[in-house]
Parts: C-alpha cells; sequence; structure tokens
C-alpha cells in the first residue's frame, strides 16, 4: 500500500512592526534602562523589596518582644541575698537621662524627613503622564535624614555616658542592664538603615536608574519609620514599665 509524505518549511518567528514602522513595547522594559525583556518592572520589583523588609524586620519584631517580656517579669521576681540567705526584690528603678526625650524629638524628626525623601524620589520613578519626572528644585531630605539619624546615634551615646555618670552601669542592677540592652540594641539596627542610607547616597552618585534609588529609598525609609516606632515603645517601656 502506497504512503504519501509532505514536507513544510517553517520560517523562524519574527515581530512584525507596526503600521508606523516602530516596534511593539516589551513587557518589563522601563525608561530607566533598568528594565529589559523578561525582567520584573518597578511596581513587582518595589512589591518585592518591600515583601523581604517584612521578612527581615520579623525577628527583629519577635527580639524586641522577648526583651519586653523578659523586662515585665524580671521586676518581680526575687534574688537571694547572700548576707541574709533571704529572696529579697533588687529591682532599682532607673532614672532615665532627659537627653532620651530631645534624642525622641530628633529620631521622629528625621523619620519626617526620611518619609519626604522617598515621596520625592518616588514622584521621579512614576511621573504623572504629561509631566516631567524632572523637578526643578530638589531639597536634600535623604541627607538631612542621615545627619539627624548620626546626631541621634550621638545622643544615645552621650546618654549612656549620663547614666554611667550617675552610677548606673550595665551590671549595676538589673534594671540598668536591661536600659542598656535595649536602648543598645535599637542603637545598632538603627545603625543599618544609616547604613542603607549610605547605599541609597551612593547610588545616586553613581547615577543609578532612578527606579533602582527609589526602591532603595522606600525600603529604607519604611525601615526607618519602624525604627522611630519600635524607639518611642522602648522609651514608653523604660519611662512607664519602669
Amino acid at each position: 500500500m502506497a504512503s504519501f509524505s509532505t514536507t513544510a518549511t517553517v520560517d523562524e518567528p519574527r515581530i512584525s512592526l507596526g503600521d508606523d514602522g516602530v516596534l511593539p513595547p516589551l513587557r518589563g522594559g522601563g525608561g530607566d534602562g533598568d528594565s529589559g525583556p523578561g525582567l520584573p518592572d518597578y511596581a513587582t520589583r518595589l512589591r518585592r523589596a518591600r515583601l523581604g523588609l517584612l521578612v527581615a524586620l520579623t525577628p527583629v519584631l519577635m527580639l524586641f518582644v522577648s526583651f519586653s517580656s523578659a523586662y515585665v517579669v524580671r521586676q518581680g521576681l526575687p534574688t537571694l541575698d547572700p548576707r541574709t540567705n533571704q529572696l529579697v526584690l533588687d529591682w532599682i528603678p532607673v532614672t532615665l537621662p532627659k537627653l532620651l526625650l530631645l534624642n525622641t524629638g530628633v529620631l521622629i524628626l528625621s523619620s519626617l524627613f526620611m518619609e519626604l525623601a522617598r515621596r520625592q524620589i518616588k514622584g521621579q520613578a512614576t511621573p504623572l503622564p504629561g509631566v516631567s519626572a524632572e523637578e526643578p528644585t530638589k531639597i536634600p531630605w535623604l541627607a538631612m535624614t542621615l545627619v539627624l539619624g548620626l546626631a541621634f546615634l550621638f545622643g544615645q551615646w552621650t546618654a549612656w555616658r549620663q547614666l554611667a555618670a550617675s552610677g548606673f552601669y550595665v551590671a549595676t542592677t538589673p534594671s540598668s542592664s536591661f536600659v542598656y540592652l535595649l536602648t543598645g540594641t535599637h542603637a545598632v539596627h538603627l545603625m543599618g538603615g544609616v547604613l542603607a542610607l549610605f547605599v541609597a547616597g551612593i547610588a545616586s552618585l553613581l547615577r543609578r536608574s532612578v527606579a533602582t534609588r527609589s526602591i532603595v529609598v522606600d525600603v529604607t525609609a519604611w525601615y526607618w519609620h519602624f525604627m522611630a516606632a519600635l524607639w518611642i515603645y522602648i522609651l514608653c517601656l523604660l519611662e512607664f514599665a519602669g
């Protein structure tokens, strides 16, 4: 029985030009030179960065929750006095330096400046239709936030010196140990935000794309807001629960 076979030649797929002779836009391609074919767009990258920040902040939050629980529980726990061989309460409230209130105002102001920086760079990354992305005047909110952040850390170091001058060192009493623990741990985490500000500044100096700078500043801003809110919580805990 005879059989017949047919051979067909298929040309490679090609992108045809439009009616005006211009190639259609590629998905994921941005005008800032930071995206290309197959790469996520600005909104997707921003959403992923915020999700990553949320995951990173979860253990930080749990750490301070555990510190707070230990702080409250330790106040009511007695300890054995070796001289009398009796259980006594050794919790001595620590009078916080007034400088901490000034530091709180500095951190809140820096958080406000950080939010203004976030909105400024976001307006450049996602301009409205028909509006130029370049602004006639740019206020260095990012640099002002960095200065205030460093001022806050210096104020914390000065407050620790005032505590030491008052006779409250790290191992003086359980209450003073918790004061140094809570404020010191917060300062260490705030240094991470200061480093992120340096990264954002370097990205601006290297003329990186607006989208990349916007994502870095956005994530840093939310981290900075978290640190400001966390510090207010710590200060209230030490002032009213101690």
